[in-house]
């Protein structure tokens, strides 16, 4: 990244914030919230727990939309085989371990319910856990369980990023080690700037939204400024 076009950058950021006040980018920080409060990995009622760490009062669209059921799917894993789909986030969610080796290791697992769902139901019609399509739904578990660590992912919008802040080396693939890496250089950049975090906060509802420490404000960043 060049930094002097990240800190121009970062004030065209500043700006449209200013001028936009009906800005409302803040359906996945209720999201985030509600899985902060319900997650436990350890629940007897492991189902439940993860149906309920899912939520939001105006829209799915993070979890489902047409041909897109990451949620639904993994509600039925749950059923087929709940303390393997433990193991699996546990492993997920291990901050001892590298990145890019767990988001592969729940990519593989994910794979593996899906064969055996179809196993026990050959004639299902269910062809997709959707968990590795672009990958937004791990980088969601990930961002919903460590706020200040990992973000919502999406791909085109990260290459546009890297194109505008002057990076020689655009992705050409899914890198999501290198993209949280990234996302948490430009949160701390941001961090700098302590209007954008006072607009921000000023439109947070308390106990709505997570109103503690978050890269979705370096999500928000990368969304308007790749758009403006």
């Amino acid at each position: 990244m060049n930094l002097q076009k990240l800190n121009d950058t970062i004030a065209q950021y500043a700006a449209f914030l200013r001028s936009n006040p009906q800005h409302e980018p803040y359906l996945p920080w209720e999201s985030q919230r509600i899985f902060q409060q319900n997650w436990d990995v350890e629940a007897l009622d492991f189902r439940t727990m993860y149906d309920r760490s899912l939520e939001n009062s105006r829209s799915r669209r993070l979890w489902k939309r047409e041909h897109y059921e990451p949620k639904e799917m993994m509600l039925r894993f749950i059923e087929m085989n709940r303390e393997f789909v433990r193991q699996v986030f546990q492993d997920l969610f291990n901050e001892n371990k590298e990145i890019d080796g767990r988001v592969g290791r729940f990519s593989f697992h994910c794979d593996e319910l899906l064969a055996a769902w179809h196993e026990e139901r050959p004639a299902s019609k269910l062809n997709s856990h959707y968990h590795h399509d672009g990958y937004q739904m791990v980088a969601l578990y990930l961002a919903f369980r460590y706020p200040n660590q990992y973000v919502l992912y999406d791909f085109d919008a990260f290459r546009k990023l890297m194109e505008l802040l002057g990076s020689r080396d655009l992705p050409k693939v899914d890198d999501l080690g290198r993209y949280f890496k990234v996302m948490r250089t430009i949160f701390t950049f941001l961090k700098k700037n302590e209007e954008i975090f006072a607009l921000h906060a000023k439109r947070l509802t308390s106990g709505l939204h997570y109103g503690d420490e978050t890269l979705l404000v370096a999500w928000d960043f990368m969304n308007v400024t790749t758009k403006i």
